[in-house]
């Protein structure tokens, strides 16, 4: 177990500072704006789609080059 945290700790610290970028950002704009909560869960529903899409390209991307 110790040696496949080693293996992926880069990306695991790539996850996390996503994730925390994410919360942070939509955090700071509902403080800001005071939006519905609906609004607010869709857009933190929304980071995980971004996530994702965002490293499929990242991935396609350094494929092509």
């Amino acid at each position: 177990m110790i040696d496949s945290v080693r293996e992926q700790k880069s990306g695991m610290l790539t996850d996390l500072v996503f994730a925390v970028a994410w919360v942070v950002g939509v955090n700071l704009l509902f403080d800001l704006t005071n939006g519905p909560d609906w609004a607010y869960y869709l857009c933190m529903f929304a980071g995980v789609i971004a996530y994702f899409g965002f490293f499929a390209s990242l991935k396609m991307a350094r494929a092509q080059q």
